[in-house]
């Protein structure tokens, strides 16, 4: 019967009771090494990753029998050899020691900056995501400038979006960083946009700001929005920074900053 062997699961413990039956020992007699920790791979764009363990069948402990001592050998004794007589080196005058001459270490220069090369590695990097988690993408391009829009339409593409556009957001963060992570300057700030998902989350978030603003008035009480980004906030105090009789301010760590519509009270203004 195998004493070491590797098994997956869903959970750590999933792996660990799968591994108690086929052995057909107690937990006890099993020695647990977490290999991977069950994990979501791209914000759970493509699934997760099991959990596995490797477990071993611990060994009976071993009775040590006792050992008879034997005797130590007595050493003979080293027979004296005579010291050599060491004769003095010859002195040679030392020749001074000449610094070679260190030449200049070699400034590398930046890599020239190529504006149409840099969105065709963004749009590479784009399309080697889609077809690793098998989705048809067509995606149309708009150069803005410092900004460059990609516009991604075809069927089923809910799962970019994700639950108030987290997961685009986050595909959008790491492909700004994947193509400006060595670039202090020239960087290309690039946007995603999935079937005018973004222009269409505008108009709601406006609708929402007064929506709010009317809230915190009647009730004179402040009202805290849910997590947003940067883009999205700016636009709640957009929409409100000309309605003298709210404040709003952002509050919070990212990625769970958030507004808070404040009623102003009267004499204030």
């Amino acid at each position: 019967m195998a004493t070491v062997i590797e098994k997956t699961g869903k959970t750590i413990d999933d792996a660990i009771q799968a591994a108690v039956a086929q052995l057909g020992v107690s937990l006890d007699e099993l020695e647990i090494e977490v290999l991977e920790r069950p994990t979501k791979r791209l914000f759970g764009l493509l699934g997760e990753t099991p959990a596995k363990i490797r477990a071993t069948v611990k060994k009976p402990p071993v009775v040590a029998q006792p050992v008879q001592p034997k005797p130590e050998p007595v050493p003979e004794p080293e027979p004296v050899q005579p010291e050599p007589i060491v004769e003095p080196e010859p002195v040679v005058d030392a020749e001074p020691e000449i610094e070679p001459i260190l030449e200049p270490s070699p400034v590398e220069e930046p890599e020239p900056f190529d504006r149409d090369e840099q969105i065709d590695a963004a749009e590479k990097f784009l399309r080697e995501v889609f077809a690793t988690i098998d989705l048809e993408v067509s995606i149309d391009v708009e150069d803005a400038g410092e900004d460059v829009t990609f516009n991604l339409r075809g069927k089923g593409l809910g799962i970019l979006i994700g639950r108030r556009g987290q997961a685009l957001d986050s595909l959008q963060y790491i492909l700004n960083l994947a193509i400006n992570r060595k670039r202090e300057e020239n960087k290309i700030h690039f946007t995603l946009d999935v079937e005018d998902y973004r222009r269409r989350r505008e108009v709601t978030l406006k609708k929402l700001a007064k929506s709010v603003a009317e809230r915190a008035i009647k009730t004179r009480k402040e009202v805290r929005l849910e997590p947003m980004n940067r883009h999205e906030r700016k636009i709640i105090h957009t929409v409100l920074q000309n309605n003298d009789r709210v404040e709003t301010h952002s509050t919070g760590e990212e990625p769970y900053r958030y507004v808070i519509v404040t009623p102003v009270k009267r004499g204030r203004r």
